[in-house]
């Protein structure tokens, strides 16, 4: 199975109505229930979207079996993509302290807050503080 990907609109459209039906019903859907729950023209374009939402690790099928699909849990996803934009903001932090550090800007300075307040709210509360003490010696 490849790395999992974000789904793309429409796939995360049909990845909701998944969810949805099977904890109304306990099973899933046939694929005509899925196109008229998502409003598509086709029973292809659901058959395409399912199996790119297997290729890229959001749902499973059993095989030779009806009613058989299965939203994969988005917590290792989740925790991949919160680890990715934690080292994305980092970084972002970094390169600007190092800016402020070579020529002072308030305007640089309140991005770097704004970012320092996302690691925040994304729970990485001890890296946050860390730079909020930083940052507040930079800006007295």
């Amino acid at each position: 199975m490849s790395e999992k990907t974000r789904p793309t609109k429409k796939q995360h459209e049909l990845l909701e109505y998944l969810r949805e039906f099977i904890a109304e019903h306990g099973y899933s859907p046939s694929y005509r229930e899925i196109m008229r729950g998502c409003n598509y023209t086709s029973v292809a374009t659901v058959a395409l979207h399912i199996n790119n939402l297997i290729k890229r690790g959001h749902v499973m099928k059993r095989d030779n079996s009806a009613r058989s699909l299965e939203v994969v849990s988005g917590a290792e996803e989740s925790k991949s993509a919160t680890s990715n934009h934690k080292h994305e903001l980092i970084k972002e932090v970094e390169e600007r302290l190092k800016t402020i550090e070579q020529e002072f800007s308030q305007e640089v300075l309140d991005e770097v807050f704004v970012l320092v307040g996302a690691l925040k709210i994304m729970g990485h509360v001890d890296i946050a503080r860390v730079y909020a003490t930083r940052l507040n010696e930079l800006d007295s």
